[in-house]
């Protein structure tokens, strides 16, 4: 993504019938912020890793890497 491109991303928590609310954390705001609904902002150019958790489950996590670059 490009600085200042926004992306949403979509989780889903298994099994089936299982709580869906997750949080969504950024390890770096600098490069790249996530907000509560799981849209990510990019703001620098770098790499960073969105961490999507279960909110019910907390050691249940996924991951992905984001790679911003200037425009």
């Amino acid at each position: 993504m490009t600085e200042g491109a926004t992306q949403a991303l979509t989780a889903t928590v298994g099994p089936a019938g299982a709580p869906q609310a997750v949080t969504y954390t950024s390890a770096s705001n600098a490069v790249a912020t996530v907000s509560a609904a799981g849209v990510v902002t990019g703001v620098a150019a770098g790499t960073t890793t969105i961490t999507v958790r279960s909110a019910t489950a907390p050691n249940v996590t996924a991951t992905v890497s984001v790679t911003v670059t200037e425009p």
